[in-house]
Order: structure tokens, then C-alpha cells, then sequence
């Protein structure tokens, strides 16, 4: 079977909020999720460094986890992994093999087919099962309430942020989208939450007291000690001492503390984490796409930002480590996203270089002219051009070795921008 084929017959978007789909798949599995010890995040952004930071905790700790994360950035087999070991093409084969007779029933009742998300939630969950994992850090796709990783019940439930991001399906306020997130929290359990504003903060209690679930809030504050250098970020929280962290950025010091509460809950209900497995796992702890230095000469950084907090949040991150440096943007932005915001805030910098692409899907990228044309009408920068993405990928390598170069917008372009890199 050809793995890759058969996934792309699948519907990669979502559908009418339902999990009529899970229940089926579940009930007639077995139900593989309730035997799983499950740690859930949802957030609009920092899902995915949360997932990388338990996960790598829990394994220095000695435990066997699975983890469930998207979107990959090279190969669909990133999206499931225990102990950080991506799933093969042959264990996929075997598990879709399973699902096929129970794919093709559904398919046959419904209207509404089996989409792509479901049928690797599915996958997920049976190989987690399969494998036997102490744990599993579960990142829902998109959402909460009626995201198809919302189908189990979680130990712990995990909110990072809330922001503005797919306002078209979660809702257009803070309030709204709030709602949707807090949907993942389960009964009689614990969540974790980083406070931040007082509307947001009381939907997240709210939820938590209807589902007597014991709400367990972070704020910024508690944070202290902090210092940071080009190698990692220092901090105490809480009964933490001298945490060091080689994620970049402030923000991740927060998602840090939401990872260093969840052990604290962990120890509660007699688990062995020690602080010598939580120091070296963020320590050592790696997050491709995220704040990433991806070559040297010139320096390249790659950055998956595509809403505005996460611009925002790349922009500090920016400002902490290479204020006085001149800098290049190469930017890619999904037509779904908030792509007017996204360069508002951007060319503020009337600096810098700007080279504006259509990624790697003229049919899912904002095409390179539009985005130039908004950045015109933006700024007043001088410096602001528009150029297939491999042909920027030249540029940058041959023309700016005396700059910063900065790929931002989007996953999605991330194995052919290390592809481009290398060929040249």
C-alpha cells in the first residue's frame, strides 16, 4: 500500500462540529482511549512547545510516551511518535489495514465521510494503546470542543493561550474562542491554565467548577529569577530553582511553567518525575519550526508564525536576540489566515528587507503580489519585493550573508525551505 496515496483521498478539512465519527471509531476499537493516561493542550498558540517539553520530560523520567501533534513539517509520520520515535510507513500500512473495513461501513452510512484529521486521531490512539504508553501528550488540532482529539478522557487538560485564530469556525471574540477551548476539559480532573485577561480567566473557572475539575492557574509574575542568553533561558517558578531551557523566547518560559505545574500534578497522584529528569529534559528539549536556527552563513531562522499573537510573540523574540542586527524576511501566508493583520504588524520594521512568496501551493498561499501590494500600502519601505520561494531561498544564501535572514508564516514550507537550502 501506498501509505501517502491513500491519506491523500481523505478530506483534510474540517466538518460540521461533531464527534459522531470518534464515538464509532472508539466503540468499535474497543474503546483503546480510556486505557490511556492522557495529557491534552489545546491553546491558539504554544500547544505544540508544551507537547515537546512533556514529552521530553516524562521520558527522562523513565516513562513511555506517545505523542499526537500538528502539522508535521517533513513527513506525515512526525504527527505520531512514542519516546520520540515517528511511526513507520509499515506500522501506518498495518493500522489503516485495520481501520479500512471500519472506514469503508461508516463511509457507506454517512453522508459526511470519515475526514483525514479523524482517520490520524484514530491511528493515534490505537498505536498508543498498541504500544503499551504510560502516557500520551495529545495536541488537538484545531479548537477544543468538538476537536476529534476531544473524543477522550484526559488526566490532565492543558490550555496554553487564547487568541484569534480560525475565527471563521471558533468564534469572533476572545470569549467565544475561550469557550471552544475550555470544551477539552474533562470531570473530576485537573487543568492548567495560563491566565490572561479577566473575561478569558473566568470562562476557564467557570468551565472548571461545572465540571468539578481542580482549576490550577499560572501567572506571568510567578516567574522570577529570569535571565536569559543566546543558549538558554534561566528561571524559578514556583518550587522550581534554576531552570534552564534552551527554547527561545519569553514565551516559553510560560509554556515552560504550564509543563513544570503539570509534574507538580503528576507527583500529587504518586508519579516519579525528579528534578534532575525536568532540568535535563528542558535543557535539552528540541522544537523544529519553532524560533529555529536552521543555518549559519548566513544565520537562517525559521518561525511557523501565523496568527497575530504569534507575530507579535516573534517579534520580541527578535528584539531580545538580534535588535541591532540588520535583518531579511522571507514571508508565506495561507490564504485561511489573517494575512492583512499579519503584514500590518510586520512591515511596521521599515528597516529591513522584504521578500514576499506564494509558498509552496499557489491554490493555498496568498499570492506574492497581494502580499506585496498590502505591504506597500502599509509602509514606506523601500526594500520590499516579491519572488518565488526557491528563488528567495537563493537570494538570501548569496546576498545577505551580512544580515539575519528570518522564513516565517507557515509550517508547510518547512522541508522545502531545508530542501532549497541544501541544494544550493
Amino acid at each position: 500500500m501506498d501509505v501517502q496515496k491513500y491519506l491523500s483521498n481523505f478530506f483534510r478539512g474540517t466538518k460540521n462540529p461533531s464527534l459522531k465519527a470518534m464515538h464509532y471509531f472508539m466503540e468499535n476499537l474497543g474503546y483503546p482511549d480510556r486505557n490511556l493516561k492522557i495529557l491534552h493542550i489545546a491553546g491558539t498558540n504554544g500547544k505544540g512547545s508544551c507537547a515537546e517539553m512533556l514529552t521530553n520530560i516524562l521520558i527522562n523520567a523513565g516513562y513511555k510516551v506517545g505523542k499526537f501533534i500538528s502539522p508535521h513539517l517533513i513527513r506525515y509520520n512526525e504527527r505520531i511518535s512514542v519516546n520520540n520515535k515517528v511511526i513507520t510507513d509499515q506500522e501506518m500500512e498495518d493500522l489503516i489495514n485495520k481501520l479500512i473495513p471500519l472506514i469503508d461501513k461508516y463511509n457507506g452510512e454517512n453522508t459526511m465521510k470519515i475526514t483525514l484529521f479523524e482517520l490520524e486521531t484514530t491511528m493515534a490512539l490505537l498505536y498508543f494503546y498498541l504500544k503499551k504508553c504510560d502516557f500520551v501528550v495529545l495536541e488537538t488540532g484545531l479548537g477544543g470542543l468538538y476537536d476529534c482529539t476531544n473524543i477522550v478522557n484526559s488526566m490532565i487538560s492543558i490550555i496554553t493561550s487564547i487568541g484569534y485564530d480560525h475565527i471563521n469556525i471558533l468564534g469572533n471574540t476572545l470569549e467565544d474562542i475561550a469557550k471552544q477551548k475550555a470544551g477539552i476539559i474533562k470531570p473530576n480532573t485537573d487543568t492548567v491554565f495560563l491566565e490572561q485577561g479577566e473575561n478569558v480567566n473566568e470562562i476557564i473557572k467557570n468551565t472548571c467548577k461545572e465540571q468539578n475539575t481542580r482549576y490550577h492557574g499560572i501567572t506571568e509574575n510567578e516567574i522570577t529569577n529570569y535571565k536569559f542568553d543566546n543558549d538558554f533561558q534561566n528561571f524559578d517558578f514556583r518550587n522550581f530553582k534554576n531552570i534552564k531551557i534552551n527554547l527561545k523566547g519569553k514565551r516559553q518560559i510560560y509554556n515552560a511553567a504550564i509543563c513544570l505545574e503539570c509534574v507538580n500534578i503528576l507527583r500529587e497522584k504518586a508519579y516519579n518525575i525528579s528534578d534532575i529528569a525536568v532540568k535535563k529534559a528542558l535543557r535539552t528539549v528540541v522544537h523544529k519550526g519553532r524560533f529555529e536556527k536552521i543555518y549559519d552563513n548566513p544565520t537562517i531562522i525559521y518561525d511557523g508564525c501565523h496568527n497575530e499573537p504569534a507575530i507579535i510573540n516573534f517579534k520580541n523574540n527578535v528584539n531580545m536576540y538580534y535588535k541591532n542586527n540588520k535583518k531579511v524576511y522571507v514571508i508565506s501566508i495561507l490564504k485561511t489566515k489573517d494575512y492583512n493583520t499579519i503584514i500590518k504588524e510586520l512591515v511596521k520594521d521599515t528597516e529591513s528587507i522584504f521578500i514576499f512568496t506564494t509558498g509552496n501551493d499557489n491554490n493555498l498561499y496568498v499570492d506574492k503580489s497581494e502580499l506585496l501590494n498590502i505591504a506597500k500600502n502599509d509602509s514606506n519601505n523601500n526594500n520590499l519585493y516579491a519572488a518565488e520561494l526557491k528563488e528567495a531561498i537563493i537570494d538570501i544564501k548569496e546576498k545577505y550573508k551580512d544580515r539575519i535572514v528570518f522564513i516565517i508564516g507557515s509550517f508547510y514550507i518547512y522541508g522545502d525551505v531545508i530542501n532549497y537550502i541544501n541544494e544550493v
